[in-house]
């Protein structure tokens, strides 16, 4: 992946792509970007992903971390880094959530928010 990418912190879907291109390139699976903004104040969107195992989650969320922060964006909030079943990264518009396997399929967040416009994400994918 292109590190010379800039992002916007103030354009949620510009960030949100971002993030989607950086889980892709470090072999995320199953990448799935949701637009709540319209069902909550919570965020603007999910991107929600899986991990073939603790290491891998939390190698993903390590790597979304520096992405951004190497564009100047750090997030408000992690948590689940050092269980990494199921970590979150928050980004107020922006929210990551990286599920190891067993996790993604125990909470079916995609199910909970299947209300929600699930964005297609095909031409962003390698």
């Amino acid at each position: 992946m292109n590190t010379e990418i800039k992002v916007n912190e103030d354009n949620s879907r510009e960030m949100a792509e971002f993030i989607i291109k950086t889980l892709d390139a470090k072999k995320a699976r199953d990448i799935k970007l949701i637009r709540i903004e319209d069902k909550t104040v919570l965020a603007d969107y999910f991107v929600i992903c899986g991990g073939n195992s603790n290491t891998q989650v939390r190698a993903l969320a390590g790597e979304v971390e520096e992405k951004l922060e190497e564009n100047g964006i750090r997030p408000h909030h992690i948590e689940g880094y050092n269980e990494a079943s199921w970590t979150i990264l928050d980004y107020s518009s922006v929210i990551v959530h990286i599920f190891c396997r067993e996790a993604r399929e125990f909470y079916k967040l995609e199910k909970l928010w299947s209300d929600a416009e699930d964005i297609d994400i095909s031409e962003l994918l390698i």
